[in-house]
């Protein structure tokens, strides 16, 4: 039974609120402030009483009721928790701003202010909005589209709501719109980048020529991100093992695992000067991850008359050091599985992305083809070769035209007749096999 209450401090006073103690559906005892109303209070005793009897026998849903009242609650609150969450996962502080910006932009411009509020049709229509007032291209709109979808999946896992309430939004596709294409630096091209940097007198980005170089090289070689390389220690380097390694931290890798990469034997030997000064948790290139890497190599390749852009793209850092690193693994005979797990991709399709084969390695290829082709007999009149003698069977060997045959050569009729008495006493033989197959009456067979 519900029962209504003032607290002993506030029975003399006239407007105190009166309290309702009732009976969940739990059976668990729970006291809800009423009103200053004696009457009010009553009704409110009532009727929960009642929805606790309802839900008892199953007439009310908890989990339904739950969810109801989560829809009515307000989205900031929600979108602290989320950010919260995402900080605990070891997101990056970069990828946690991003990711909860796009999120801001699109509650913000679609003017949600509860969870119910939540529309995928709303949605679609603000971002094709803005698609066409900021010219957003393909890879930018599916990013919004991938951080508000992030946390819907978030509401549903920590049983905010039922169900995704903005599931199904549509993705476009990046390779019709490509707003930054990259390529890949031949070796000469790379050879005359890291000699651009080190003859450069001048400091570009608060590194002198010779740190431009050793970054340049140990992107190359290794095929490691910007913010991999700015991390950076003698510690993470193992010089005496073999092979030798560099290991990159789970909190640092962008895929979140820790990797283990062999080096290459010329690197190992350079290696061993460039860190035997330095203490071993002493950062390599202190801030460079926050550093303008682009500007850097498009300083150096402009110094050395190399173009920075060209209708095949752009020679960003990202492309002279990684995406030149898993080209040149292919060009030199390393298989797709192996410069996929040398660049720690977790789909080969993204390896495909970073190899730029152009027509000079296409030609190149088609050399690789076996010519023996050349020394096949042709039958054609205008067929060079010298024709061979006949086998003594009758037959023309490889070069001989029909005509090198006698008309008046016999040999090679009596032969045909002696192949089809073989090939009847062949069928013969065959047909006696499977009939004693069959009946399993003779072993010899």
């Amino acid at each position: 039974m519900a029962s209504i209450f003032k607290r002993t401090r506030d029975k003399k006073k006239k407007h105190a609120a009166w309290y309702v103690s009732y009976t969940d559906h739990r059976g668990k005892r729970r006291t809800k402030k009423g009103f200053t109303d004696k009457s009010l209070t009553e009704q409110l005793a009532a009727k929960l009483e009642s929805d606790a009897r309802m839900r008892k026998t199953g007439l009310i849903d908890p989990d339904q009721e739950a969810a109801a009242e989560s829809r009515r609650s307000e989205l900031e609150t929600h979108l602290k928790a989320f950010e919260q969450v995402l900080e605990r996962r070891k997101n990056t502080p970069k990828h946690v701003k991003l990711t909860m910006g796009r999120i801001r932009r699109v509650i913000d411009g679609c003017k949600f202010k509860t969870l119910g509020d939540l529309r995928t049709e709303k949605v679609e229509t603000f971002l094709g909005k803005i698609q066409q007032d900021d010219d957003l291209g393909h890879r930018t709109y599916n990013h919004y589209v991938q951080a508000i979808e992030q946390f819907g999946i978030w509401l549903v896992d920590s049983r905010k709501l039922p169900s995704n309430p903005v599931v199904g939004l549509t993705r476009l596709n990046n390779e019709v719109d490509v707003r930054r294409n990259r390529r890949a630096l031949t070796q000469d091209e790379f050879k005359r980048l890291v000699q651009s940097a080190r003859e450069s007198d001048t400091s570009i980005q608060c590194y002198d020529g010779e740190t431009r170089a050793k970054i340049y090289i140990l992107s190359y070689m290794t095929g490691l991100r910007r913010g991999e390389l700015a991390s950076l220690t003698p510690a993470n380097f193992d010089l005496a093992s073999q092979p030798a390694t560099v290991t990159i931290p789970a909190t640092i890798s962008k895929h979140r695992k820790k990797d283990v990469l062999p080096l290459h034997p010329d690197l190992v030997t350079f290696l061993h000067v460039w860190l035997k000064d330095l203490q071993s948790c002493e950062v390599l290139f202190p801030h460079l991850a926050k550093r303008r890497t682009w500007l850097m190599v498009k300083k150096d390749l402009e110094r050395v008359g190399i173009a920075y852009e060209t209708p095949e793209g752009v020679a960003d850092f990202h492309a002279a050091g990684r995406h030149t690193h898993i080209t040149e693994l292919l060009r030199n005979g390393s298989s797709l599985p192996e410069a996929r797990m040398l660049a720690r991709h977790a789909d080969i399709n993204m390896t495909m992305k970073y190899t730029h084969i152009g027509i000079q390695d296409q030609a190149k290829a088609l050399k690789g083809l076996p010519s023996s082709w050349q020394r096949i007999g042709s039958d054609s009149d205008d067929f060079q070769e010298q024709p061979k003698s006949s086998d003594g069977n009758g037959r023309r060997t490889l070069g001989q035209k029909r005509s090198d045959v006698s008309p008046g050569d016999t040999s090679s009729s009596d032969n045909k007749k002696q192949k089809e008495a073989s090939d009847d006493s062949d069928a013969s033989r065959w047909r006696r096999r499977g009939f004693c197959w069959q009946n399993h009456a003779c072993r010899k067979c």
